[in-house]
């Protein structure tokens, strides 16, 4: 049983931070990560304003990305899919060894219909704008956010995209990033693991 899980949102959500600690816990769970695919910055284009395009999809080898998605799914075993060590014993999935599941964690997820046309589970964390544009100041970007950077390019982009995909599909799971990062991991774990007994369930019927 394989289970490719969408991690979306917003910038400084969280995303990596509860990816990462879904992994400990969830069986046999791997993690692909969207910024692994960036361009170098001498291929990200720049607008009128002299800001570098990050937050679109031409700043990412987003085609290696669904190779890379398509090749866990192809043999998630392989070595260069580094797995969780998870102790936790899961209840009603006692052939945990037989469950593979692969999280993808990014900024862009559900803009790119090949990406669309994976997710067993969709996740999308989301913060207010003045949160985000606080958490946004205290990280450090190479190459750093010039003046103006979040206002001009971050935010209005992460509204487009995410009115974009808003128009095409329902079936996403909204996660409010001012909540606690146990609260949040709670809520994945959880539903992750519904999500895994119903395809058991089915596997049984079918």
């Amino acid at each position: 049983m394989k289970l490719v899980v969408g991690l979306g949102g917003v910038t400084n959500g969280g995303k990596t931070t509860l990816a990462e600690k879904l992994k400990k816990l969830l069986p046999n769970c791997s993690i692909i990560y969207q910024d692994d695919f960036f361009k170098p910055e001498s291929e990200v284009e720049t607008d009128e304003r002299g800001f570098k395009q990050y937050d679109v999809l031409d700043a990412l080898y987003i085609e290696e990305m669904v190779k890379s998605i398509h090749a866990w799914i192809e043999n998630p075993t392989s070595s260069s899919f580094s797995t969780g060590d998870s102790k936790v014993t899961h209840d009603n999935l006692r052939s945990a060894q037989e469950i593979h599941i692969l999280i993808v964690e990014g900024f862009l997820l559900y803009n790119y219909e090949p990406l669309n046309e994976l997710w067993n589970r969709r996740y999308f964390l989301t913060l207010p704008y003045e949160e985000c544009k606080r958490r946004r100041s205290t990280r450090v970007y190479q190459p750093a956010d010039p003046p103006g950077y979040f206002d001009g390019h971050v935010w209005p982009m992460y509204l487009k995209h995410k009115s974009e995909f808003e128009e095409k599909m329902s079936n996403i799971v909204y996660l409010d990033g001012t909540e606690s990062q146990e609260e949040l991991l709670s809520h994945m774990y959880n539903d992750i693991i519904q999500e895994l007994k119903i395809q058991k369930s089915e596997q049984v019927t079918a």
